[in-house]
């Protein structure tokens, strides 16, 4: 068959289903639906990024997908601190499904794919490794209107959006506390749990850095929704 005639019956059979799909005489379950939205306690598949995308660019949507979470919030105002910095369509998160401390802010779309990966990646691994649950996060903050690595000749970091946090550790139920900078190189379970989270991170985040990115790093996993993808 011509390269040509098979492409406009792949684009023809295309459009087809979509037409389908849009005008209900297809009905998928909604996790395999690229139009659903996304819910977060679905098990990610292929179109899991897609669906966080979408919600990057429709703020209505993201506020209604992140309702789902369990998660302690309050929407904020949008803000501008200076050029390049502010945020909007951001919550201060007060607690996720773990206690956090003091309180930060974080972009709607942050926001969900840190639910998402609370549910789907921190809590089974903790399970699986321990046999508990975390109990608290402790993080070094979020939104800092500042550069990356706060030189002054960087681009904007993804925390002066809002949009990155940095986690430095876990206090699990029993009170066992799992240090980033402390268990990250060190032989056994903590290792394999910081690892783990780790890379499932990367299912949710835009770039995702830990000790072996950088010095800079050295004491904490790095998570934002921003323009690169990384996972380092």
């Amino acid at each position: 068959m011509h390269v040509r005639t098979l492409g406009l019956l792949l684009l023809g059979g295309a459009l087809a289903l979509a037409y389908a799909m849009a005008s209900g005489a297809l009905r998928l379950p909604d996790r395999f639906n690229p139009w659903a939205p996304l819910v977060i306690t679905e098990p990610p598949n292929l179109l899991t990024r897609y669906k966080l995308a979408r919600i990057a660019q429709d703020a209505p949507l993201c506020r209604s997908v992140l309702s789902q979470a369990r998660m302690r919030y309050t929407p904020l105002p949008d803000r501008e601190t200076g050029p390049g910095c502010g945020y909007t369509n951001a919550v201060r998160v007060e607690a996720t499904s773990v206690s956090i401390g003091e309180p930060f802010a974080l972009s709607c779309r942050s926001a969900v794919a840190l639910a998402s990966w609370e549910y789907h990646v921190l809590q089974p691994a903790a399970e699986a490794h321990y046999g508990q649950r975390v109990a608290r996060l402790q993080h070094f903050g979020s939104y800092a209107c500042r550069n990356v690595y706060g030189r002054e000749d960087a681009r904007r970091s993804q925390h002066a959006t809002a949009d990155a946090l940095d986690i430095a550790g876990f206090v699990l139920g029993s009170g066992r506390r799992v240090s980033v900078q402390a268990h990250w190189a060190k032989e056994g379970s903590d290792l394999l749990f910081l690892r783990d989270i780790h890379s499932g991170a990367c299912r949710y985040f835009d770039t995702v850095l830990g000790p072996d990115y950088n010095a800079a790093h050295r004491d904490h996993l790095h998570f934002d929704r921003g323009s690169f993808r990384v996972c380092r």
